[in-house]
């Protein structure tokens, strides 16, 4: 009885989560109503049926769940946990990270996205912008985007040279180790999607008045060098997949099932258990009978508009 009691709970729970879940997916679709819908009509053509919306949306809860688990365990063992997440301009990078992210603590589990470097730092040693943001004990960073810039988008647009592209692939497989040996688990995801694909979501974009701000100049730049980007990726992965720290490619054409893949793929290589929790009790609130609340002046309100 007790059982059925628990998985009655654990559906209503569910149920609850699904219709918050929904009711945002549907704001930020309702939020879209310029997008044109022969764009739409276009992409939808070129795409097989995804996952159904209630299907993704359980998947989704359900891996949610389980990574509140990792975060408890990551926590309570003090364990520092590093995820960089690369890929070509409207992969899937930010959309998997929000969906990891969305119902964690942030002060465990905090996203790094670094603007281009400083003058300064142009002059530093390559990897120092990124130490100060790696991990404490009983941390999770995830990068959208990290120290392969260098081999990425520095050296398709000509921001570094060969030399110091070259000497960037020597130093990242002992860097990274340097980092598994401190106690980090370093986990590398390559985000794919084919050249049909990364067209139709920058149409999409500039389509999009509240998309358009992800379209940065090189961002469109991406599109006219798409062979030496591809050229950039081949290289990047043949020579920084080590065993310390290998890469791992999620195929992003399909968003719901990339993000799904991704982030079960990721509570999978870390061997997370539960931990002991202290019971949780609300307290009695204490009454003052010689406590008057003081009435606030009114200017200091929101003003009640819907």
């Amino acid at each position: 009885m007790e059982n059925r009691d628990d998985d009655f709970d654990g559906r209503d729970w569910l149920e609850a989560e699904l219709a918050d879940t929904l009711d945002e997916d549907y704001e930020l679709e309702i939020s879209e109503p310029a997008l044109s819908l022969e764009i739409r009509k276009i992409y939808r053509k070129a795409h097989p049926p995804s996952i159904p919306r209630m299907e993704y949306f359980r998947a989704l809860l359900r891996l949610q769940s389980e990574l509140i688990k990792l975060q408890d365990w990551v926590s309570y063992k003090k364990e520092k946990i590093v995820v960089i997440f690369e890929g070509r301009d409207s992969a899937g990078k930010g959309g998997v990270i929000k969906r990891i992210t969305q119902r964690l603590n942030p002060r465990v589990a905090r996203v790094v996205a670094m603007p281009a470097p400083t003058e300064r730092e142009r002059s530093q040693w390559y990897f120092q912008r990124y130490v100060p943001h790696l991990p404490a004990g009983g941390e999770i960073v995830l990068f959208d985007r990290s120290w392969y810039n260098r081999s990425g988008v520095e050296r398709v647009m000509g921001f570094a040279s060969e030399d110091q592209v070259e000497q960037f692939f020597e130093d990242v497989p002992e860097f990274e180790r340097m980092l598994v040996r401190s106690g980090i688990r370093l986990i590398k995801y390559w985000f794919s999607i084919t050249d049909e694909e990364q067209q139709m979501r920058f149409l999409m974009r500039i389509h999009d008045p509240l998309k358009q701000w992800k379209l940065s100049p090189m961002d469109l730049q991406s599109r006219v060098r798409w062979e030496q980007y591809t050229k950039a990726k081949e290289e990047t992965l043949a020579r920084t997949n080590i065993p310390e720290a290998p890469w791992y490619i999620v195929e992003g054409n399909d968003k719901k099932r990339a993000r799904l893949n991704c982030i079960d793929h990721f509570l999978a290589q870390v061997p997370y258990e539960p931990v002991p929790h202290e019971d949780i009790t609300l307290p009695d609130r204490v009454f003052n009978p010689a406590y008057e609340r003081k009435i606030l002046p009114p200017e200091l309100y929101v003003p009640s508009k819907y």
